[in-house]
Protein backbone atom coordinates (compact mmCIF):
# COMPACT_ATOMS: atom_id res chain seq x y z
CA UNK A 1 0.00 0.00 0.00
CA UNK A 2 1.24 3.60 -0.86
CA UNK A 3 2.31 6.00 2.33
CA UNK A 4 -1.29 8.44 3.38
CA UNK A 5 0.77 11.20 2.10
CA UNK A 6 0.81 9.68 -1.36
CA UNK A 7 -2.67 7.74 -1.20
CA UNK A 8 -4.71 7.52 -3.98
CA UNK A 9 -8.04 9.38 -3.95
CA UNK A 10 -10.51 6.28 -4.57
CA UNK A 11 -8.18 5.00 -2.00
CA UNK A 12 -8.78 6.98 0.66
CA UNK A 13 -12.33 7.06 0.28
CA UNK A 14 -12.59 3.33 0.27
CA UNK A 15 -10.58 3.96 3.76
CA UNK A 16 -13.42 6.31 4.73
CA UNK A 17 -16.07 4.06 4.23
CA UNK A 18 -14.84 1.59 6.24
CA UNK A 19 -12.62 -1.10 4.06
CA UNK A 20 -9.12 -1.16 3.84
CA UNK A 21 -7.14 -1.82 0.37
CA UNK A 22 -7.02 -5.59 -0.55
CA UNK A 23 -7.00 -6.13 -3.85
CA UNK A 24 -4.43 -4.61 -6.81
CA UNK A 25 -5.14 -0.74 -7.58
CA UNK A 26 -3.23 -0.87 -11.31
CA UNK A 27 -6.12 -0.69 -13.50
CA UNK A 28 -6.34 2.45 -15.54
CA UNK A 29 -9.07 4.45 -16.88
CA UNK A 30 -8.57 2.99 -20.13
CA UNK A 31 -8.21 -0.78 -19.02
CA UNK A 32 -11.10 0.37 -17.19
CA UNK A 33 -13.13 1.42 -20.05
CA UNK A 34 -12.10 -1.21 -22.04
CA UNK A 35 -13.94 -3.85 -19.31
CA UNK A 36 -16.89 -1.91 -19.30
CA UNK A 37 -17.56 -1.56 -23.27
CA UNK A 38 -16.48 -5.34 -23.42
CA UNK A 39 -19.36 -6.50 -20.90
CA UNK A 40 -21.47 -4.33 -22.74
CA UNK A 41 -20.20 -5.32 -25.83
CA UNK A 42 -21.41 -4.03 -29.48
CA UNK A 43 -22.23 -7.61 -30.99
CA UNK A 44 -23.40 -9.57 -28.40
CA UNK A 45 -26.69 -8.05 -27.22
CA UNK A 46 -28.33 -7.27 -30.44
CA UNK A 47 -26.58 -10.20 -32.67
CA UNK A 48 -28.74 -13.11 -30.73
CA UNK A 49 -31.81 -10.91 -30.32
CA UNK A 50 -31.72 -9.11 -34.14
CA UNK A 51 -33.70 -11.70 -35.74
CA UNK A 52 -36.87 -12.24 -33.68
CA UNK A 53 -37.10 -8.19 -32.71
CA UNK A 54 -36.86 -7.70 -37.05
CA UNK A 55 -39.78 -10.86 -37.06
CA UNK A 56 -42.15 -8.79 -34.67
CA UNK A 57 -42.98 -5.64 -35.83
CA UNK A 58 -40.16 -5.64 -38.99
CA UNK A 59 -37.26 -2.83 -39.25
CA UNK A 60 -38.69 0.60 -38.27
CA UNK A 61 -39.72 -0.92 -34.65
CA UNK A 62 -36.18 -2.43 -34.47
CA UNK A 63 -34.26 1.06 -35.61
CA UNK A 64 -36.13 3.90 -33.70
CA UNK A 65 -36.74 1.38 -30.84
CA UNK A 66 -32.87 1.66 -29.94
CA UNK A 67 -32.78 5.43 -30.31
CA UNK A 68 -35.82 5.21 -27.23
CA UNK A 69 -33.84 2.78 -25.21
CA UNK A 70 -30.57 4.36 -25.48
CA UNK A 71 -32.40 7.67 -24.14
CA UNK A 72 -34.21 6.25 -21.09
CA UNK A 73 -30.88 4.83 -20.73
CA UNK A 74 -28.67 7.44 -20.46
CA UNK A 75 -31.30 8.23 -17.28
CA UNK A 76 -29.82 5.38 -15.20
CA UNK A 77 -26.14 5.25 -16.49
CA UNK A 78 -26.17 9.39 -15.39
CA UNK A 79 -27.84 8.55 -11.49
CA UNK A 80 -25.36 5.49 -11.38
CA UNK A 81 -21.65 7.78 -12.03
CA UNK A 82 -23.14 10.16 -9.24
CA UNK A 83 -23.40 7.27 -6.72
CA UNK A 84 -20.22 5.49 -8.27
CA UNK A 85 -18.11 8.89 -7.38
CA UNK A 86 -19.60 8.66 -3.97
CA UNK A 87 -18.65 4.84 -3.40
CA UNK A 88 -15.64 3.26 -5.10
CA UNK A 89 -15.72 -0.07 -4.07
CA UNK A 90 -15.91 -3.53 -5.64
CA UNK A 91 -19.20 -4.62 -4.15
CA UNK A 92 -20.51 -1.70 -5.97
CA UNK A 93 -24.37 -1.73 -6.06
CA UNK A 94 -25.01 -3.58 -3.00
CA UNK A 95 -22.73 -1.46 -0.57
CA UNK A 96 -24.37 1.90 -2.66
CA UNK A 97 -27.76 0.20 -1.66
CA UNK A 98 -26.87 -0.92 2.35
CA UNK A 99 -25.30 2.91 2.74
CA UNK A 100 -28.17 4.73 0.47
CA UNK A 101 -30.92 3.19 2.19
CA UNK A 102 -29.74 4.42 6.11
CA UNK A 103 -29.62 1.63 9.16
CA UNK A 104 -32.84 0.65 8.83
CA UNK A 105 -33.55 -0.54 5.31
CA UNK A 106 -29.68 -0.62 4.48
CA UNK A 107 -29.05 -4.72 5.08
CA UNK A 108 -32.57 -5.86 3.33
CA UNK A 109 -31.71 -3.18 0.52
CA UNK A 110 -28.18 -4.58 0.01
CA UNK A 111 -29.88 -8.41 0.59
CA UNK A 112 -32.01 -7.57 -2.52
CA UNK A 113 -29.76 -5.70 -4.69
CA UNK A 114 -26.67 -8.35 -3.84
CA UNK A 115 -28.60 -11.41 -5.05
CA UNK A 116 -30.73 -9.86 -7.91
CA UNK A 117 -26.76 -8.74 -9.59
CA UNK A 118 -25.64 -12.10 -8.49
CA UNK A 119 -28.68 -13.69 -10.15
CA UNK A 120 -28.09 -11.69 -12.82
CA UNK A 121 -24.81 -11.48 -13.55
CA UNK A 122 -24.14 -15.58 -13.32
CA UNK A 123 -27.43 -15.73 -16.09
CA UNK A 124 -25.25 -13.25 -18.03
CA UNK A 125 -22.03 -15.62 -18.31
CA UNK A 126 -24.69 -18.01 -19.83
CA UNK A 127 -26.40 -15.49 -22.43
CA UNK A 128 -22.74 -14.58 -23.44
CA UNK A 129 -21.55 -19.05 -23.99
CA UNK A 130 -25.35 -19.49 -25.49
CA UNK A 131 -25.06 -16.97 -28.07
CA UNK A 132 -21.20 -17.91 -29.00
CA UNK A 133 -22.15 -21.59 -29.32
CA UNK A 134 -24.90 -20.38 -31.38
CA UNK A 135 -22.44 -18.35 -33.87
CA UNK A 136 -20.34 -21.11 -33.67
CA UNK A 137 -23.05 -23.66 -34.89
CA UNK A 138 -23.11 -20.76 -37.58
CA UNK A 139 -19.55 -21.10 -38.58
CA UNK A 140 -19.30 -24.60 -38.51
CA UNK A 141 -22.20 -24.93 -40.87
CA UNK A 142 -21.04 -22.20 -43.51
CA UNK A 143 -17.81 -24.23 -43.04
CA UNK A 144 -18.73 -27.92 -43.81
CA UNK A 145 -21.23 -26.67 -46.56
CA UNK A 146 -24.45 -24.54 -46.34
CA UNK A 147 -27.45 -26.31 -44.66
CA UNK A 148 -28.85 -26.69 -48.58
CA UNK A 149 -25.16 -28.71 -49.75
CA UNK A 150 -25.20 -30.88 -46.90
CA UNK A 151 -23.67 -29.05 -44.08
CA UNK A 152 -22.62 -29.85 -40.05
CA UNK A 153 -25.94 -28.59 -38.22
CA UNK A 154 -24.37 -28.86 -34.69
CA UNK A 155 -26.64 -31.36 -32.49
CA UNK A 156 -28.23 -30.08 -29.31
CA UNK A 157 -25.55 -32.34 -27.46
CA UNK A 158 -22.44 -30.27 -29.20
CA UNK A 159 -24.51 -27.28 -28.82
CA UNK A 160 -24.22 -28.13 -25.20
CA UNK A 161 -20.86 -28.93 -25.19
CA UNK A 162 -19.74 -25.92 -26.55
CA UNK A 163 -22.01 -23.93 -23.87
CA UNK A 164 -20.04 -25.63 -21.30
CA UNK A 165 -16.63 -25.64 -23.21
CA UNK A 166 -16.39 -21.65 -23.21
CA UNK A 167 -18.03 -21.28 -19.82
CA UNK A 168 -15.03 -23.00 -18.01
CA UNK A 169 -12.01 -21.58 -20.45
CA UNK A 170 -13.52 -18.20 -19.49
CA UNK A 171 -13.36 -19.44 -15.86
CA UNK A 172 -9.38 -20.66 -16.32
CA UNK A 173 -8.41 -17.21 -17.73
CA UNK A 174 -10.18 -15.24 -14.64
CA UNK A 175 -8.03 -17.50 -12.39
CA UNK A 176 -5.04 -15.90 -13.58
CA UNK A 177 -4.15 -12.23 -12.37
CA UNK A 178 -6.17 -9.43 -13.32
CA UNK A 179 -3.04 -7.88 -15.67
CA UNK A 180 -4.27 -11.08 -17.76
CA UNK A 181 -7.82 -9.64 -18.36
CA UNK A 182 -6.94 -6.21 -18.55
CA UNK A 183 -4.52 -7.15 -21.13
CA UNK A 184 -7.10 -9.21 -22.97
CA UNK A 185 -10.10 -6.92 -22.56
CA UNK A 186 -7.45 -3.98 -24.20
CA UNK A 187 -7.58 -6.57 -27.10
CA UNK A 188 -11.13 -6.42 -27.22
CA UNK A 189 -11.73 -2.96 -27.30
CA UNK A 190 -9.91 -2.83 -30.28
CA UNK A 191 -11.19 -5.95 -31.49
CA UNK A 192 -15.26 -4.74 -31.40
CA UNK A 193 -14.22 -1.22 -32.79
CA UNK A 194 -12.05 -2.30 -35.64
CA UNK A 195 -14.43 -5.46 -36.40
CA UNK A 196 -17.60 -2.94 -35.87
CA UNK A 197 -16.45 -0.35 -38.33
CA UNK A 198 -15.24 -2.96 -40.55
CA UNK A 199 -18.79 -4.64 -40.33
CA UNK A 200 -20.97 -1.92 -40.50
CA UNK A 201 -18.80 -0.31 -43.61
CA UNK A 202 -18.31 -3.17 -45.59
CA UNK A 203 -21.68 -5.11 -45.31
CA UNK A 204 -23.21 -2.90 -47.53
CA UNK A 205 -20.60 -1.63 -49.57
CA UNK A 206 -20.49 -5.66 -50.22
CA UNK A 207 -24.45 -6.71 -50.66
CA UNK A 208 -25.33 -6.15 -54.26
CA UNK A 209 -28.71 -4.50 -53.66
CA UNK A 210 -29.54 -2.83 -50.26
CA UNK A 211 -32.65 -1.77 -49.05
CA UNK A 212 -34.68 1.39 -49.37
CA UNK A 213 -34.34 4.17 -46.38
CA UNK A 214 -38.42 4.12 -46.37
CA UNK A 215 -37.99 0.76 -45.69
CA UNK A 216 -35.50 0.87 -42.73
CA UNK A 217 -37.38 3.45 -40.84
CA UNK A 218 -41.20 3.29 -41.79
CA UNK A 219 -41.62 -0.44 -42.78
CA UNK A 220 -43.75 -1.71 -39.49
CA UNK A 221 -45.25 -5.15 -40.48
CA UNK A 222 -46.08 -7.86 -37.57
CA UNK A 223 -46.25 -11.64 -38.48
CA UNK A 224 -48.88 -13.46 -36.76
CA UNK A 225 -48.64 -16.38 -38.66
CA UNK A 226 -44.73 -17.00 -37.49
CA UNK A 227 -44.97 -15.11 -33.81
CA UNK A 228 -48.78 -15.62 -32.92
CA UNK A 229 -48.71 -11.97 -31.46
CA UNK A 230 -50.93 -9.82 -34.11
CA UNK A 231 -51.24 -6.74 -32.11
CA UNK A 232 -48.97 -4.05 -33.48
CA UNK A 233 -48.56 -2.42 -29.59
CA UNK A 234 -47.45 -6.02 -28.17
CA UNK A 235 -45.02 -6.66 -31.27
CA UNK A 236 -43.48 -3.49 -30.97
CA UNK A 237 -43.04 -3.57 -27.39
CA UNK A 238 -41.31 -7.19 -27.84
CA UNK A 239 -39.36 -5.82 -30.69
CA UNK A 240 -37.33 -3.31 -28.48
CA UNK A 241 -36.30 -6.47 -26.21
CA UNK A 242 -33.15 -6.46 -28.44
CA UNK A 243 -32.16 -2.83 -27.42
CA UNK A 244 -33.03 -3.27 -23.47
CA UNK A 245 -30.88 -5.94 -23.51
CA UNK A 246 -28.34 -4.89 -25.27
CA UNK A 247 -27.84 -1.67 -23.40
CA UNK A 248 -26.69 -2.52 -19.78
CA UNK A 249 -23.41 -3.61 -18.37
CA UNK A 250 -21.88 -0.46 -17.90
CA UNK A 251 -21.57 -0.68 -13.90
CA UNK A 252 -18.87 -2.84 -15.07
CA UNK A 253 -16.26 0.03 -14.77
CA UNK A 254 -18.17 0.30 -10.54
CA UNK A 255 -17.04 -3.66 -9.96
CA UNK A 256 -12.93 -2.92 -10.49
CA UNK A 257 -13.72 0.42 -8.59
CA UNK A 258 -11.05 -0.74 -6.13
CA UNK A 259 -8.16 -1.78 -8.76
CA UNK A 260 -8.95 1.31 -10.09
CA UNK A 261 -6.62 4.24 -10.07
CA UNK A 262 -8.32 8.07 -9.14
CA UNK A 263 -11.81 5.55 -9.24
CA UNK A 264 -13.82 8.61 -7.87
CA UNK A 265 -13.70 10.17 -11.28
CA UNK A 266 -13.13 7.26 -13.99
CA UNK A 267 -15.60 5.13 -12.56
CA UNK A 268 -18.40 7.58 -13.61
CA UNK A 269 -16.43 8.56 -16.15
CA UNK A 270 -15.97 5.05 -17.74
CA UNK A 271 -19.49 4.10 -16.84
CA UNK A 272 -20.86 7.37 -19.46
CA UNK A 273 -18.28 6.92 -22.04
CA UNK A 274 -19.56 3.21 -22.15
CA UNK A 275 -22.83 3.88 -22.84
CA UNK A 276 -22.35 6.77 -25.66
CA UNK A 277 -20.11 4.62 -27.54
CA UNK A 278 -22.44 1.61 -27.23
CA UNK A 279 -25.85 3.94 -28.79
CA UNK A 280 -23.29 5.15 -31.27
CA UNK A 281 -22.20 1.98 -32.66
CA UNK A 282 -25.16 -0.25 -31.91
CA UNK A 283 -27.10 1.94 -34.21
CA UNK A 284 -24.80 1.96 -36.62
CA UNK A 285 -24.77 -1.67 -36.40
CA UNK A 286 -28.29 -2.32 -36.46
CA UNK A 287 -28.33 0.09 -39.92
CA UNK A 288 -26.16 -1.65 -41.83
CA UNK A 289 -27.52 -5.30 -41.01
CA UNK A 290 -30.74 -3.69 -42.47
CA UNK A 291 -29.84 -1.82 -45.19
CA UNK A 292 -27.90 -5.53 -46.04
CA UNK A 293 -31.11 -7.87 -46.38
CA UNK A 294 -31.73 -8.85 -49.53
CA UNK A 295 -35.20 -10.50 -48.77
CA UNK A 296 -36.65 -10.09 -45.83
CA UNK A 297 -39.23 -13.21 -46.05
CA UNK A 298 -36.07 -15.66 -46.58
CA UNK A 299 -34.36 -14.72 -43.41
CA UNK A 300 -36.30 -17.04 -41.19
CA UNK A 301 -37.10 -19.97 -44.24
CA UNK A 302 -35.73 -23.17 -42.55
CA UNK A 303 -34.64 -24.47 -45.70
CA UNK A 304 -32.28 -21.52 -46.02
CA UNK A 305 -28.14 -21.90 -46.06
CA UNK A 306 -28.23 -21.10 -42.31
CA UNK A 307 -31.23 -23.33 -41.34
CA UNK A 308 -32.99 -20.53 -40.06
CA UNK A 309 -31.35 -20.59 -37.11
CA UNK A 310 -29.11 -17.35 -37.14
CA UNK A 311 -30.67 -14.72 -39.10
CA UNK A 312 -27.37 -11.74 -38.95
CA UNK A 313 -25.92 -14.95 -40.19
CA UNK A 314 -27.97 -15.53 -43.26
CA UNK A 315 -27.49 -11.53 -43.66
CA UNK A 316 -23.88 -12.11 -44.08
CA UNK A 317 -24.28 -14.91 -45.98
CA UNK A 318 -26.53 -13.29 -48.58
CA UNK A 319 -24.37 -10.21 -48.92
CA UNK A 320 -21.17 -12.36 -49.31
CA UNK A 321 -22.69 -15.29 -51.43
CA UNK A 322 -24.48 -12.69 -53.73
CA UNK A 323 -20.99 -10.92 -54.66
CA UNK A 324 -18.43 -13.25 -54.39
CA UNK A 325 -20.37 -16.58 -55.01
CA UNK A 326 -18.31 -17.93 -51.44
CA UNK A 327 -19.10 -17.95 -47.64
CA UNK A 328 -15.39 -16.61 -46.94
CA UNK A 329 -16.29 -13.44 -46.13
CA UNK A 330 -19.63 -14.10 -44.17
CA UNK A 331 -17.26 -16.83 -41.89
CA UNK A 332 -14.43 -14.55 -41.33
CA UNK A 333 -17.13 -11.82 -39.80
CA UNK A 334 -18.99 -14.15 -38.27
CA UNK A 335 -15.90 -14.95 -36.57
CA UNK A 336 -15.61 -11.31 -35.81
CA UNK A 337 -18.31 -11.52 -33.91
CA UNK A 338 -17.97 -14.87 -32.29
CA UNK A 339 -14.92 -13.04 -30.91
CA UNK A 340 -17.14 -10.60 -29.00
CA UNK A 341 -19.01 -12.81 -27.43
CA UNK A 342 -16.03 -14.49 -25.96
CA UNK A 343 -14.43 -11.37 -24.59
CA UNK A 344 -17.53 -10.20 -23.56
CA UNK A 345 -18.44 -13.50 -21.41
CA UNK A 346 -14.43 -13.19 -20.04
CA UNK A 347 -15.75 -9.93 -19.13
CA UNK A 348 -19.04 -10.74 -17.55
CA UNK A 349 -17.28 -13.81 -15.81
CA UNK A 350 -14.65 -11.34 -14.01
CA UNK A 351 -17.93 -9.01 -12.86
CA UNK A 352 -19.80 -12.13 -11.58
CA UNK A 353 -16.77 -13.06 -9.06
CA UNK A 354 -16.27 -9.66 -8.09
CA UNK A 355 -19.99 -9.40 -7.32
CA UNK A 356 -19.94 -12.74 -5.61
CA UNK A 357 -16.36 -12.47 -3.88
CA UNK A 358 -18.01 -8.73 -2.16
CA UNK A 359 -21.31 -11.12 -1.06
CA UNK A 360 -19.28 -13.76 0.79
CA UNK A 361 -16.85 -11.07 2.25
CA UNK A 362 -19.39 -9.67 4.26
CA UNK A 363 -20.99 -13.59 4.70
CA UNK A 364 -24.15 -13.28 2.47
CA UNK A 365 -24.03 -16.70 0.79
CA UNK A 366 -23.57 -20.61 1.91
CA UNK A 367 -20.09 -21.18 3.05
CA UNK A 368 -19.02 -17.35 2.73
CA UNK A 369 -15.21 -18.62 4.32
CA UNK A 370 -14.71 -20.44 0.80
CA UNK A 371 -16.16 -18.12 -1.67
CA UNK A 372 -13.98 -15.17 -0.43
CA UNK A 373 -10.66 -16.63 -0.47
CA UNK A 374 -7.96 -14.78 -2.71
CA UNK A 375 -5.62 -16.58 -4.39
CA UNK A 376 -2.36 -16.24 -2.48
CA UNK A 377 -0.21 -15.72 -5.66
CA UNK A 378 -2.58 -14.20 -8.44
CA UNK A 379 -4.32 -11.77 -5.79
CA UNK A 380 -7.76 -12.83 -7.63
CA UNK A 381 -11.22 -14.27 -6.05
CA UNK A 382 -10.64 -17.98 -7.98
CA UNK A 383 -13.34 -20.01 -5.84
CA UNK A 384 -15.82 -17.32 -6.70
CA UNK A 385 -14.92 -17.36 -10.00
CA UNK A 386 -15.51 -21.47 -10.22
CA UNK A 387 -18.63 -21.41 -8.09
CA UNK A 388 -20.02 -18.94 -10.84
CA UNK A 389 -19.13 -20.81 -13.78
CA UNK A 390 -20.50 -24.49 -12.51
CA UNK A 391 -24.16 -22.52 -11.54
CA UNK A 392 -24.13 -21.45 -15.20
CA UNK A 393 -23.49 -24.77 -16.66
CA UNK A 394 -26.50 -25.89 -14.31
CA UNK A 395 -28.61 -22.91 -16.02
CA UNK A 396 -27.82 -24.10 -19.56
CA UNK A 397 -28.20 -28.21 -19.27
CA UNK A 398 -32.33 -27.27 -20.54
CA UNK A 399 -30.57 -26.94 -23.99
CA UNK A 400 -31.22 -30.39 -24.40
CA UNK A 401 -34.69 -30.23 -24.13
CA UNK A 402 -35.99 -26.56 -24.21
CA UNK A 403 -36.61 -24.93 -27.33
CA UNK A 404 -37.00 -20.92 -25.81
CA UNK A 405 -34.13 -21.76 -23.16
CA UNK A 406 -32.12 -18.57 -24.80
CA UNK A 407 -35.37 -16.34 -23.93
CA UNK A 408 -35.38 -17.29 -20.70
CA UNK A 409 -31.50 -17.37 -19.52
CA UNK A 410 -31.33 -13.61 -21.38
CA UNK A 411 -34.67 -12.54 -19.01
CA UNK A 412 -33.33 -13.82 -15.92
CA UNK A 413 -30.22 -12.19 -16.66
CA UNK A 414 -31.91 -8.60 -17.95
CA UNK A 415 -33.77 -8.58 -14.65
CA UNK A 416 -31.53 -9.38 -12.01
CA UNK A 417 -28.77 -7.46 -14.10
CA UNK A 418 -31.30 -3.92 -14.30
CA UNK A 419 -33.13 -4.65 -11.34
CA UNK A 420 -30.00 -4.45 -9.34
CA UNK A 421 -29.54 -0.81 -10.68
CA UNK A 422 -32.91 0.08 -9.37
CA UNK A 423 -32.21 -0.99 -5.54
CA UNK A 424 -29.58 1.98 -4.92
CA UNK A 425 -31.46 4.58 -7.76
CA UNK A 426 -34.01 4.31 -5.65
CA UNK A 427 -32.41 4.96 -2.31
CA UNK A 428 -30.71 8.06 -3.61
CA UNK A 429 -33.79 9.15 -5.09
CA UNK A 430 -35.58 9.10 -1.40
CA UNK A 431 -32.85 9.67 1.19
CA UNK A 432 -32.36 12.69 2.84
CA UNK A 433 -29.39 14.88 0.88
CA UNK A 434 -28.20 15.99 4.03
CA UNK A 435 -26.34 12.25 4.31
CA UNK A 436 -25.57 12.17 1.17
CA UNK A 437 -21.31 12.47 0.96
CA UNK A 438 -21.07 14.03 -3.05
CA UNK A 439 -18.23 12.54 -5.03
CA UNK A 440 -16.49 14.67 -7.52
CA UNK A 441 -19.90 13.56 -9.81
CA UNK A 442 -22.56 15.26 -8.21
CA UNK A 443 -26.19 16.07 -9.63
CA UNK A 444 -27.35 18.00 -7.35
CA UNK A 445 -30.68 19.64 -7.63
CA UNK A 446 -31.19 17.43 -10.78
CA UNK A 447 -30.57 14.03 -9.14
CA UNK A 448 -34.70 13.51 -7.83
CA UNK A 449 -35.96 13.53 -11.80
CA UNK A 450 -33.34 11.71 -13.24
CA UNK A 451 -33.40 8.94 -10.58
CA UNK A 452 -37.37 8.76 -10.72
CA UNK A 453 -37.51 8.72 -14.98
CA UNK A 454 -34.37 6.09 -14.20
CA UNK A 455 -36.39 4.02 -11.65
CA UNK A 456 -39.45 3.87 -13.85
CA UNK A 457 -37.80 2.68 -17.07
CA UNK A 458 -36.39 -0.22 -14.85
CA UNK A 459 -39.64 -1.29 -13.78
CA UNK A 460 -41.06 -1.75 -17.00
CA UNK A 461 -37.73 -3.14 -18.87
CA UNK A 462 -37.96 -5.78 -16.09
CA UNK A 463 -41.87 -6.22 -16.99
CA UNK A 464 -41.96 -6.86 -20.23
CA UNK A 465 -39.01 -9.41 -19.92
CA UNK A 466 -41.57 -11.57 -18.37
CA UNK A 467 -43.97 -11.57 -21.21
CA UNK A 468 -44.67 -14.34 -23.50
CA UNK A 469 -42.62 -13.85 -26.80
CA UNK A 470 -44.59 -16.61 -28.75
CA UNK A 471 -48.67 -17.78 -28.99
CA UNK A 472 -50.38 -19.97 -28.33
CA UNK A 473 -47.93 -20.58 -24.76
CA UNK A 474 -46.99 -24.41 -24.93
CA UNK A 475 -44.11 -26.45 -23.43
CA UNK A 476 -42.03 -25.06 -26.37
CA UNK A 477 -42.67 -21.04 -26.46
CA UNK A 478 -43.20 -20.97 -22.53
CA UNK A 479 -40.46 -18.27 -21.27
CA UNK A 480 -39.47 -19.71 -18.24
CA UNK A 481 -38.04 -16.70 -17.12
CA UNK A 482 -41.33 -15.53 -14.42
CA UNK A 483 -40.88 -19.08 -12.87
CA UNK A 484 -37.15 -19.40 -12.39
CA UNK A 485 -37.26 -16.48 -10.97
CA UNK A 486 -40.38 -16.45 -9.13
CA UNK A 487 -38.97 -19.57 -7.13
CA UNK A 488 -35.06 -18.13 -6.65
CA UNK A 489 -36.03 -14.56 -5.62
CA UNK A 490 -39.00 -16.89 -3.44
CA UNK A 491 -36.43 -18.64 -1.79
CA UNK A 492 -33.84 -15.64 -0.86
CA UNK A 493 -36.89 -13.50 0.13
CA UNK A 494 -38.03 -16.88 2.40
CA UNK A 495 -34.28 -17.04 3.93
CA UNK A 496 -33.96 -13.22 4.82
CA UNK A 497 -37.23 -13.34 6.67
CA UNK A 498 -36.65 -16.58 8.43
CA UNK A 499 -32.90 -16.42 9.36
CA UNK A 500 -30.99 -13.99 7.33
CA UNK A 501 -32.24 -10.97 8.72
CA UNK A 502 -31.43 -11.16 12.15
CA UNK A 503 -27.37 -11.49 10.85
CA UNK A 504 -26.74 -10.04 7.33
CA UNK A 505 -26.29 -6.41 8.21
CA UNK A 506 -25.06 -5.49 4.44
CA UNK A 507 -21.35 -4.64 3.88
CA UNK A 508 -18.85 -5.74 6.87
CA UNK A 509 -15.98 -2.96 7.44
CA UNK A 510 -12.38 -4.16 7.89
CA UNK A 511 -11.40 -1.04 8.93
CA UNK A 512 -12.72 0.99 11.87
CA UNK A 513 -14.08 4.64 11.32
CA UNK A 514 -15.35 7.29 12.67
CA UNK A 515 -19.01 7.82 12.41
CA UNK A 516 -19.92 10.92 9.52
CA UNK A 517 -21.33 10.63 6.59
CA UNK A 518 -21.86 7.95 4.55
Amino acid sequence: MTLVGEMDSGEKRLNELGYKQELRREMTLFKTLAISFSTMTLFTGITPLYGSSLLYAGPASLVWGWVVVSFFTWFVGIAMAEICSSFPTTGSLYFWAAHLAGPKWGPFASWCCAWLETIGLIAGIGTQAYAGSQTLQSIILLCTGTNKDGGYLAPKWLFLCMYMGLTVIWAFLNTFALEVIAFIDVISIWWQVIGGLVIVIMLPLVALTTQPASYVFTSFEVAPESTGISSKAYAAILSLLVSQYSLYGYDAAAHLTEETKGADKNGPIAILSSIGIITVFGWAYILALTFSIQNPSYLFDSTNETAGTFVPAQILYDAFHGRYHNATGAIILLFVIWGSFFFGGLSITTSAARVVYALARDGGIPFSSVWRKIHPKHKVPSNAVWLCAAICILLGLPILKVNVIFTAITSICTIGWVGGYAVPIFARLTMDEKNFKAGPFYLGKARRPICLVAVLWICYTCSVFLLPTYYPITWNTFNYAPVALGVGLGIILLWWVVDARKWFKGPVRNIDVSNGKV
